[in-house]
């Protein structure tokens, strides 16, 4: 590497390097206002190049970027994306990341724990795991890949809470109060009912098309969902590999379904059902339970409203997680909360089994 004079003003730093596949290329950088910012940017450089970790934590979350970007999807990305640069950036950019210590985490997790907006509220105790969480997985990187001696996180420990208040969620009746007001709007109407009665994630109902209903079967394949990113709309695989599924439908949500793509004026078998976003969804709710009375959830918890049912309904467990998607038996055991009517039940019948037996 090396810093020159710039004819244009100001100072550049020309530098070669070896990519991937092996070819040597050289490359240069301008805009530096004084020599010593072009010495101390090409320094950074030649330690990302030499895997040196006497660089700043800055410079290692472009190596993570670099590592990590293309493997995850973009929506993941971006989420993770807000938290680097909101959350972690402000504390420890310009520390050297082999300088950052437990004391610094704590203090940091201390500065985010007393944290207050203009209304008084706290970060969330599940916002501040998540925070938490991603600065350990950039330490585990370094330590990993870079041959950083610990991961000064990890050694602290997690702040919040990986679990939020108990899952909200309507009753049966409180659904069909709900829907009843929907029904103005058949859009609005057809896409709640698809939410209620499979229980699909709602970037799943927005990527569906026609060509995913199988009528004869009475059943929809989900593979895929949508999301909306700044003014792109994405098509994506599902949020997880389990959340790859088919889900029987009622016969009479079956119907129903068929009678609102009818409606559609010459739509494709690869066209979008629903060309609504989440936002009109949430309006939509704010407005059917002003109209009812019924309770405002969040459009996600007619996710919990769903598996609620189920529950009641005495579905085996895993007949529930293979309709919901959920990765593992564990994540519908979340929900028994939901119906402690069900505990005694369950002692009830265990009674009955075993009502013979005399009591040591």
């Amino acid at each position: 590497m090396s810093v020159h004079k710039d004819e244009k003003g100001g100072w550049r730093v020309i530098y070669r390097f070896t990519d991937w596949t092996g070819a040597k290329k050289q490359s240069s950088k301008r805009g530096f206002s004084t020599k010593r910012e072009a010495l101390a940017w090409e320094r950074e450089q030649q330690n990302k190049l030499s895997s040196n970790l006497d660089m700043t934590f800055e410079s290692f979350v472009e190596l993570y970027t670099s590592d990590m970007q293309s493997r995850l999807k973009r929506t993941t990305w971006k989420t993770k994306e807000h938290i680097i640069r909101e959350k972690l950036l402000p504390y420890f950019g310009n520390r050297m990341i082999s300088e950052i210590a437990a004391k610094d985490i704590i203090q940091w997790q201390n500065t985010l724990i007393n944290y207050r907006d203009e209304h008084g509220n706290p970060y969330s105790p599940v916002y501040l795991k998540t925070i938490h969480t991603q600065l350990s997985i950039i330490f585990n990187h370094a330590v990993k890949f870079y041959h950083l001696k610990e991961n000064p996180a990890s050694k602290v420990g997690n702040m919040g809470k990986s679990k939020s208040k108990e899952k909200e969620f309507w009753t049966k009746e409180e659904y069909l109060t709900f829907a009843d007001a929907m029904r103005d709007k058949p859009v609005s109407y057809y896409a709640f009912q698809m939410l209620y009665w499979t229980g699909m994630r709602v970037g799943e109902l927005l990527a569906l098309t026609p060509s995913d209903i199988d009528f004869g079967k009475e059943t929809v394949t989900i593979s895929k969902s949508y999301q909306r990113m700044g003014r792109e709309d994405l098509i994506t695989t599902p949020k997880t590999e389990r959340s790859n599924r088919v889900i029987q439908l009622p016969k009479f949500l079956c119907e129903e379904v068929e009678e609102y793509i009818q409606t559609l004026y010459k739509i494709k078998p690869t066209d979008r059902m629903f060309l609504i976003t989440k936002s009109y969804l949430h309006c939509e709710m704010t407005r059917g339970c002003k109209e009812t009375g019924v309770k405002r959830i969040a459009i996600h918890s007619l996710r919990h409203s769903a598996v609620s049912l189920l529950i009641n309904l005495g579905f085996d467990i895993t007949a529930i997680a293979a309709r919901m998607g959920h990765e593992s038996i564990q994540i519908t055991l979340n929900y028994a909360h939901m119906f402690p009517s069900k505990q005694v039940e369950l002692a009830n019948r265990l009674n009955g089994e075993g009502g013979g037996t005399a009591c040591l």
